[in-house]
């Protein structure tokens, strides 16, 4: 740590100066909520083992909002005269429309009298446009902002982070509450780490920074500041729940708690999925938001290089995705304009921000499912392929190779010529061997990824930390019987 110290020291002042004043901005944010928090909010604490779940975008009806409510759900089956709190920033949204919405998108029926929201104004402190440089530190003393006007509205026994904002832990430890966390991945890794220390352009190390040293050595001295910092804040945390192996290897890594550390996949809506039956073209697939990590480039290059090699012209590329703004437009036509290039362009289409309906039939008349992002730290996406009965040939890494894709029910690749040669293999199946492999990859996910495995393992972890809730519900329902009994009797 001394030689990035003396590194340090010795930068331009053009580059320390802006780095120094984030270090220090975070360190005084520190100090001052801390105080802020124990002067202001520990007078204020309810008197009962209420449990308070930190997730900004509640409202949102993707993956990590799914997880959150099958999570609420648990507490209240064990725990049915419990009352759970939801801090969200959907302050445009009444309690009954997010209520509404977690139902539709996910089937689940809440007891809405049994769930309520905090409603806080300063979420916008925790997007990436605020902060053009040094962003995850900024967006991490945004979430402790963030966490200390939620916590100043409730002071919860128990403080539940289904988001990943580390930097509340400290806010919610110094007020008492036990913090539990589910982490769908790391704020920073070690692969991170790797990437800038090797010069390395990725989506979040850009060619500018990656083609200069010096950049890249402040960039690594920052990277491992902010890791120790990180590190320091998740540990915490009483109880840390990861969504796959390799979230929870970087997250030993980091927070060196894995004795509080527990492996629990995410809930995945795949019985629909499941009831696909019938024949299918010959399709491949990708679903994937358009964004860069996805890396769309490498599936119309893989699909360009099997259609070059096998000379066939009776196989389809179709690429479903979502798009958040104008540089994933812009990503869109740029892969258009690929696909002209490498003469493949009648044979793939463009499916963008689609309706479910039409994603499920596509799904349904699919063969082959493409998945190119490195490191994805879980895959819901192949998870789905395989629940639909689509042979997946996914990233040889992150979560689809660790967890999901078992050995018989897809394959993984990492290069144009691996897709190229996996896509003409599973194009040339039998019916028998297809078949064999989805119902290998089904089984698979009908005993993995479901919402009651989620929710059984999820309170059978969480029963320690909150036995005291169960006790205390029990002795207050025990006295209030014993009360209905004397007043039945005078």
């Amino acid at each position: 740590m001394l030689k990035y110290i003396l590194l340090l020291l010795a930068l331009p002042p053009i580059l320390l100066l802006p780095l120094s004043l984030s270090l220090f901005l975070l360190l005084l944010s520190l100090t001052f909520l801390g105080f802020y928090l124990r002067l202001r909010c520990i007078s204020r604490r309810i008197n009962s083992p209420t449990v308070a779940f930190f997730h900004p975008y509640c409202n949102a009806g993707g993956g990590g909002e799914r997880v959150l409510w099958q999570c609420v759900l648990s507490v209240l089956e064990n725990f049915p005269t419990a009352t759970v709190y939801i801090y969200t920033g959907d302050v445009d949204a009444p309690p009954h429309q997010i209520i509404d919405n977690a139902e539709s998108c996910f089937g689940l029926k809440l007891p809405a009298q049994n769930v309520r929201f905090i409603y806080l104004k300063t979420r916008f402190l925790v997007e990436a446009k605020c902060y053009p440089i040094f962003t995850l530190l900024g967006q991490s003393i945004g979430s402790m902002v963030l966490g200390l006007e939620a916590l100043c509205k409730l002071q919860p026994a128990y403080y539940v982070d289904s988001m990943g904002y580390a930097f509340t832990y400290l806010l919610a430890d110094l007020i008492g509450c036990d913090v539990i966390s589910y982490v769908h991945y790391p704020t920073i890794s070690t692969d991170m780490l790797g990437k800038v220390a090797a010069r390395e352009e990725t989506y979040n190390n850009t060619s500018t920074v990656a083609r200069n040293p010096l950049l890249s050595s402040v960039k690594l001295i920052y990277y491992k500041i902010f890791a120790r910092l990180y590190s320091a804040m998740g540990a915490k945390s009483k109880l840390v729940f990861v969504n796959s192996s390799w979230t929870k290897g970087h997250i030993d890594e980091l927070w060196q708690v894995p004795d509080r550390t527990t492996l629990l996949f995410p809930p995945c809506n795949t019985e629909k999925f499941l009831q696909i039956s019938g024949p299918r073209s010959r399709r491949v697939v990708s679903v994937a938001q358009f964004r860069p990590e996805k890396d769309h480039k490498l599936q119309v290059e893989s699909f360009a290089k099997f259609v070059e090699k096998s000379g066939r012209r009776d196989v389809r590329l179709t690429l479903v995705g979502g798009v958040r703004n104008q540089a994933d437009r812009d990503r869109v036509t740029s892969l258009l304009e690929l696909t002209r290039s490498l003469g493949v362009e009648e044979l793939v289409e463009f499916k963008v921000s689609i309706p479910y309906p039409e994603l499920y039939q596509i799904l349904s008349d699919s063969l082959v499912g493409l998945h190119t992002m490195w490191n994805e730290h879980f895959g819901i996406g192949v998870v789905e392929f395989m629940a639909a009965g689509i042979v997946p040939i996914a990233h040889n890494s992150g979560g689809p190779k660790l967890d999901i894709v078992v050995p018989g029910a897809g394959f993984l690749a990492s290069t144009v010529e691996q897709y190229s040669d996996h896509m003409t293999r599973v194009l040339e199946m039998g019916e028998e061997e297809l078949e064999n492999m989805r119902r290998r990859g089904r089984d698979h996910v009908k005993g993995t990824f479901s919402d009651e495995t989620f929710r059984k393992v999820f309170m059978e972890k969480c029963v320690g930390v909150l036995d005291m809730d169960l006790q205390w519900i029990v002795e207050e329902e025990e006295k209030e019987e014993e009360e209905e009994e004397e007043a039945d009797c005078n």
